[in-house]
């Protein structure tokens, strides 16, 4: 029996169970309606798309139960897609946003922490010329017992009358700076490494999130497990009705040789 000689009742039966057993989904129907017109009368029924809307959208069941009459069940369809299609990538947008809201602020303490990073290497530095000057003035000042040319006596004691600061608690406050410096060298470094490799993370979902092809196609179905779901549980209860719903075998060719015999 070829497909032009199975009736409108078996075609029928064929996607009513298709879409009760959750093996057809809207994306389905529309496939189907492209095939032939005799398929494209049969997949637009109302009674088809009832049972999609009931499942895809509904909270707004009541909604469209009174608007029935007087648009197919498809448009009211397309119309809650195309609703929730906008929903979803104006969710899409406000997620981009935040995350690039986020990549700023990781970017800003970033800057932060380098700005930080610089002031206490410029301290550092500062702390071991400052030392190494104090260094050689003691170094001075103890050869000032030694005989020396008077040359060199000379400039040592220049030196040592040129400091005004006591030496050895200069040397010592600065051998407390220098070890703080590197302490807080250290402690910004692995601060700015973690800051790092969070902003790396976070332009890296960016990126995932503005480069997809099918990313409006993706955000726009991601209900789809959901609704899967919600079929499962249906599906069970149309089961349990054993007269009107028999249940769905595992290959279309059986079903059809079936109800042909």
């Amino acid at each position: 029996m070829s497909a032009e000689e199975i009736p409108d009742e078996l075609w029928r039966k064929v996607l009513e169970i298709g879409v009760k057993s959750s093996t057809f989904s809207y994306k389905d129907l529309c496939c189907i309606s492209i095939s032939s017109r005799r398929l494209c009368r049969l997949s637009s029924e109302d009674c088809l798309w009832n049972f999609l809307l009931a499942i895809d959208f509904p909270t707004h069941t009541d909604s469209t139960s009174s608007s029935s009459s007087e648009s197919p069940t498809k448009f009211i369809y397309r119309t809650r897609f195309e609703r929730e299609k906008e929903r979803r990538l104006a969710a899409h947008r406000r997620s981009l946003l935040r995350k690039e809201s986020e990549i700023s602020e990781w970017g800003r303490r970033i800057r932060e922490l380098e700005r930080r990073l610089s002031e206490e290497a410029e301290r550092l530095q500062a702390a071991s010329v400052e030392f190494s000057n104090l260094q050689r003035v003691r170094q001075a000042s103890v050869a000032l017992n030694v005989w020396q040319p008077e040359v060199v006596r000379g400039r040592q004691k220049q030196m040592v009358e040129q400091n005004a600061v006591p030496v050895e608690g200069r040397l010592r406050a600065l051998e407390m700076e220098i070890k703080l410096c590197k302490q807080q060298i250290t402690g910004v470094n692995r601060a700015r490494r973690e800051v790092k490799q969070r902003f790396d993370m976070a332009r890296k979902e960016l990126e995932s999130m503005k480069y997809h092809p099918l990313r409006d196609y993706k955000s726009i179905r991601s209900g789809d497990q959901e609704s899967s779901a919600k079929r499962k549980k249906l599906k069970t209860s149309i089961n349990s009705v054993p007269a009107k719903n028999p249940p769905r075998p595992s290959n279309k060719k059986k079903l059809l040789h079936s109800e042909s015999e």
